[in-house]
């Protein structure tokens, strides 16, 4: 009698369609107000993670009132948004600007980090006083920099190639030993291993997930070039299954998963795809829904009354961070790669602290980590504060160092479509503002036998073009291209549009080296 008469399983139903009408309805209020806030973000030049931290706040506890506590629920939904995160930075990072950087991003992304730990450690020791567990999750959690807060605020300014693509890199590749970091020291005290053992984990688990991410996106990319589907609206959802496959496969097999999928968005996203700027334009809308839904989760998870007690502690941590712990690993990692003093300044100031932080201190909430609300509110406030204090600084910083960088050819989008009966392709190319195909005849782009441009687009009106028309910024071309040629064919109008007309003569960049 007494099971026929429970409740809970009434209190607990699934969710209905009223609830479920209302959700809807909050969400899309909360979307059209975080969307609106970017432009409020972009002129003040304050990453948007802090806009969206704010509503997050407004909506809590100290705001209107709605009350959330699911720590574990947090950190569940905080792992999904940062893979989808990973993923858009891996989809939309070129592998030629990032690859002379991959050095130093890898001795930042793992000595840098251990340097970090242990000083920012000692700091929260000997300065705030915290034990040494929970001294060692702060020096961790803290240890991760963020591409999307660093990036939200150099887009304006730009940099040298040298500098983006250590940013890009070691934002991409410090997550995962940083992940790895919390959990090991999070578990302390329910278990006991020696130093050396957790370090030669520590590198099992990069290394099975720096393999399986290889694996995922060299499959996916060949997969992905030599099957048509038969939507083009499915290529960016199979890019982003293969980048969730990378990362649950790196994590069942005991690897770190966030190394996995950052390695296979990699592949995919330089790797000739069809449609590629759409997978990129679509992984950077689901991005900029995760980033937005994880913020306003966070901001919704604090409260704010509880972090006026931890502000100087948080203060005197991120003094210490930003001061000497980020400065002492940068100049310390970069000594023998022989980057101008200048790059390292720059390099030390942009090392900003976003959703990963905040996302990875919610670990030792969940393992119940003695101090752990205080961590969190720690972290919390560090961030806000040094965000605000480094993200509308980093462009002056940029401008007195001289680092802007000067204008250079841009790269062409293009996008291709399969046409399998035809076993050919059909290439969308448009031609930006700082390209060097301007002014260029058709006939002196060269296309290999087996492609010719079929129609150009100006001005909104469309024509077949002549041999001798002559290209202009905004235009956009139709190239049909055969299957054996299309590689080539891509070449060849990357090639034209950072080097000119004479691009196969001298070198595509203009340099005097004459190819044979």
């Amino acid at each position: 009698m007494h099971s026929r008469r429970e409740p809970r399983p009434e209190r607990t139903r699934a969710l209905t369609v009223h609830s479920l009408n209302q959700l809807l309805l909050f969400s899309a209020l909360v979307l059209l107000v975080a969307i609106a806030a970017v432009r409020l973000s972009s002129r003040s030049g304050l990453p948007s993670l802090l806009v969206y931290l704010g509503i997050g706040i407004a909506i809590g506890q100290d705001g209107i009132g709605f009350g959330f506590s699911d720590v574990a629920l947090t950190q569940t939904l905080g792992y999904a948004a940062l893979v989808v995160i990973l993923a858009e930075g891996g989809l939309g990072t070129k592998w030629r600007d990032i690859r002379p950087a991959v050095p130093a991003a890898a001795v930042l992304s793992t000595f840098g980090v251990a340097v970090s730990v242990t000083v920012t450690a000692l700091a929260a020791h000997y300065l705030v006083g915290l034990e040494w567990q929970a001294s060692l999750l702060m020096g961790a959690v803290v240890s991760s920099t963020d591409a999307a807060a660093v990036f939200s605020v150099l887009r304006r300014v730009p940099l040298p190639k040298r500098l983006t693509g250590i940013l890009e890199a070691e934002s991409g590749f410090n997550d995962a030993p940083v992940v790895l970091l919390v959990v090991t020291f999070s578990s302390f005290g329910s278990e006991h291993h020696t130093w050396y053992f957790l370090l030669g984990q520590i590198i099992l688990e990069l290394g099975i997930g720096l393999v399986v991410g290889l694996i995922v996106g060299k499959l996916g990319e060949l997969g992905m070039r030599h099957v048509a589907l038969p939507a083009s609206g499915l290529y960016p959802i199979a890019v982003l299954a293969l980048c969730f496959l990378a990362y649950a496969g790196g994590a069942m097999a005991h690897g770190s998963g966030f190394l996995s999928v950052y390695v296979a968005a990699l592949i995919l996203g330089n790797g000739k795809l069809p449609h590629r700027p759409a997978v990129r334009g679509f992984a950077d809308g689901v991005a900029w829904m995760a980033q937005i839904g994880l913020f306003v989760l966070l901001g919704l998870l604090v409260t704010p009354h509880q972090l006026w007690k931890d502000f100087w502690p948080a203060v005197l941590i991120g003094l210490a961070l930003t001061l000497v712990a980020r400065p002492l690993s940068v100049f310390l990692c970069l000594d023998r790669f022989r980057l101008p003093w200048q790059d390292k300044v720059l390099l030390t100031w942009a090392g900003l602290r976003g959703a990963v932080p905040i996302v990875l201190a919610t670990i030792p909430m969940v393992a119940e980590v003695k101090g752990s609300q205080r961590i969190f509110n720690i972290v919390f406030v560090l961030v806000v504060v040094f965000t605000v204090l480094q993200g509308p600084t980093l462009p002056w910083l940029a401008r007195k160092l001289r680092l802007n960088e000067p204008d250079e050819a841009a790269d062409l989008d293009i996008e291709s479509a399969p046409l399998e009966r035809l076993r050919g392709h059909l290439l969308s190319v448009a031609i930006p503002a700082s390209s060097r195909m301007h002014g260029v005849e058709v006939t002196e782009l060269r296309l290999p036998p087996g492609a010719a441009v079929t129609l150009v687009v100006r001005d909104g009106e469309s024509f077949v073009p002549l041999p001798s028309t002559v290209l202009r910024h905004g235009d956009e071309l139709l190239v049909v291209t055969t299957d054996p040629v299309r590689d080539a064919a891509e070449r060849r109008l990357l090639s034209v549009s950072r080097g000119g007309k004479l691009a196969g003569w001298l070198g595509s960049g203009g340099s005097t080296a004459v190819r044979r």
